[in-house]
């Protein structure tokens, strides 16, 4: 264009030089005037072909404006190892060549005349494409940004420790092993539903890191059996795509205090043999029902039965120790990853009560009896004795004696026979006792058996008579040649006034004794208040017999076994001692 206007300017110019030519000719210039008149010509023909020659040559700022280039998708958002179709397309008529350039694994699909399909493979990182075509001689491209992303499947939360003691720190980390991009990524601590810290992943300084969230909690009793919980977002959606949401598994924190050393509560010394309780308790811990004792006694483990209150817990069991000497208790504590032991001696001794020996546990009165006091074999060391009666205290290991005449008295008499034993600075003290029965004849004490018996008559009345005697004695009265039967009241009438012969009669012989009743009228004027207090009197009395009665009947039934006579037997000789006695009485009148 320029080259054209140029040479239409010169064009232009040498016209009115022709013109003026052939009208006016100076003088002295004809000869140089033919000579311009012949170079025009020929400078016209070079500048045409100079104007021609820039005319063919292109302008490069009108080619680039004659295509384009494009690529679909024009923003890509790639999962982890999946695949992508791209296009790559221009609007030049007739392109040149072409392609993509990726470090990712392509593959061309199809082309066409204006566009190629490419297909990229395992996408595993971000990655930019660059997508060009030639045209005419000139190369245009264009670039598709490539993100990939992974979404937080596995999110882990790990509590460190598990057991934490109240008031010390413990730590709360989660992270996330794979996930992408890390720019959009938020991780939230949680203990059950209330946040307890929230990271992001937006500053660049922190592309390179791990996607991973730490805090440090400080332990108190109520976060005891607490839930604790890790999510994860991943936004995409400055990226064209959606929210992904992971989640860890729930971890539970235990929370605990155990400070203070169990106590063992045990008797310094064990008989061997001899059950007894022990127990262990510990106090300030928690939880406390959940502490777990363990007992031993030496190598043997007891079964203990523990139990709570507040911030209390203990245990008890029993022992039974079968070997003498030092040995050792002890308790074992555990809760959580904590574990107290306390061990305390005990001393296990064997001391068995002494051995009494009675020569004739029933003898007769008037004989001698002799009483022995010994130590039992298994005692050790040997204790010293001692014999209720005994005038003098026996040596150490020895036995002592007692020698003496049984009496009526001494039937029912309580022997003693002690044992002590000092032990770890302790005296201990064993006792066996036996009971002396005295065999004796029949008697009859005033006192029990009064001779003169006074009945009020209209009342009722029991004859009162209760004999001595070992085996007890059976007791027959009899009253106008009848027996009397003493053990069912009789309203008192004047007939019932006379002499009662009884008779009272064991193994070892018989006595009897006349006793009078005499039966009185009710005085004229006495009160009520006066007949009551004889009816009471009297019912007492009656008590009082019966049970003096019931008292002698154990001594009656060892008596009768000592002498080796059948029950039946002797019932069967105190009914005929009875009837025999019966017609005395009849015969004597008494």
């Amino acid at each position: 264009m320029v080259s054209s206007a140029l040479a239409m300017s010169l064009f232009s110019l040498r016209s009115p030089s022709i013109e003026e030519g052939s009208a006016v000719r100076l003088e002295g210039q004809d000869d140089r005037f033919d000579s311009l008149l012949d170079f025009l010509p020929r400078m016209k023909m070079l500048l045409l072909g100079v104007w021609t020659l820039l005319a063919l040559i292109p302008c490069p700022g009108a080619a680039e404006e004659l295509f384009q280039v494009s690529v679909h998708p024009n923003e890509a958002l790639v999962e982890f190892g999946h695949s992508l179709t791209v296009n790559c397309s221009t609007t030049c008529p007739d392109p040149g060549p072409s392609g993509i350039e990726t470090f990712l694994k392509k593959t061309q699909l199809s082309k066409g005349s204006q566009w190629k399909e490419f297909l990229l493979e395992d996408i595993t990182e971000d990655s930019v494409l660059q997508c060009f075509f030639s045209c005419a001689g000139v190369q245009k491209d264009t670039v598709l940004d490539i993100t990939m992303y992974q979404p937080p499947e596995q999110v882990i939360l790990d509590l460190q420790p598990e057991w934490v003691a109240v008031d010390e720190a413990f730590t709360v980390t989660c992270h996330v092993p794979s996930v992408a991009p890390l720019q959009s990524l938020t991780l939230t601590l949680l203990q059950g539903d209330q946040e307890l810290h929230r990271k992001d992943f937006l500053s660049l300084s922190l592309v390179s890191q791990r996607a991973e969230v730490t805090t440090t909690v400080r332990a108190h009793r109520d976060n005891d059996r607490r839930n604790f919980s890790c999510r994860a977002e991943l936004d995409l959606s400055p990226h064209g795509g959606g929210l992904f949401h992971g989640s860890s598994a729930t971890k539970q924190l235990r929370i605990f205090e155990f400070s203070q050393n169990p106590q063992i509560w045990v008797p310094s010394l064990l008989e061997v043999g001899k059950a007894e309780i022990v127990s262990c308790e510990v106090t300030r811990v928690f939880p406390a029902q959940e502490a777990v004792f363990r007992m031993f006694l030496e190598d043997q483990e007891l079964s203990p039965f523990s139990s709570w209150r507040e911030d209390a817990a203990w245990a008890s069991a029993t022992i039974q120790a079968m070997e003498t000497g030092d040995q050792e208790l002890t308790c074992l504590v555990s809760l959580g990853p904590v574990e107290q032991k306390t061990r305390k001696p005990v001393y296990v001794y064997s001391f068995p009560p002494p051995i009494l020996e009675i020569e004739d546990a029933y003898p007769l009165a008037g004989t001698d009896v002799n009483v022995t006091c010994l130590g039992h074999v298994l005692t050790s060391p040997s204790p010293t004795l001692r014999l209720q009666g005994s005038p003098n205290h026996s040596a150490p290991g020895k036995p002592a004696w007692l020698l003496f005449t049984a009496r009526e008295e001494d039937d029912g008499r309580t022997l003693s026979c002690e044992a002590s034993l000092e032990v770890q600075g302790q005296r201990l003290v064993r006792t066996t006792e036996s009971q002396l029965h005295v065999l004796y004849k029949p008697r009859f004490q005033e006192s029990r058996c009064p001779g003169n018996q006074i009945w009020v008559e209209g009342m009722d009345q029991m004859l009162a008579c209760i004999p001595e005697g070992n085996p007890t004695p059976a007791l027959v009265c009899v009253w106008n040649g009848m027996i009397f039967d003493l053990d069912v009241p009789q309203k008192a009438t004047q007939n019932h006034t006379g002499t009662y012969c009884c008779t009272a009669t064991n193994p070892l012989g018989s006595v009897s004794k006349d006793i009078t009743v005499i039966v009185q009228g009710l005085p004229e004027g006495i009160s009520s208040s006066t007949i009551f207090i004889i009816i009471i009197f009297t019912l007492g009395m009656a008590v009082i017999t019966v049970a003096l009665y019931l008292n002698y009947q154990p001594c009656k039934g060892n008596s009768r076994k000592r002498m080796h006579r059948p029950r039946e037997q002797s019932k069967g000789e105190e009914s005929q001692f009875s009837d025999i006695r019966a017609e005395e009485c009849h015969a004597n009148l008494c």
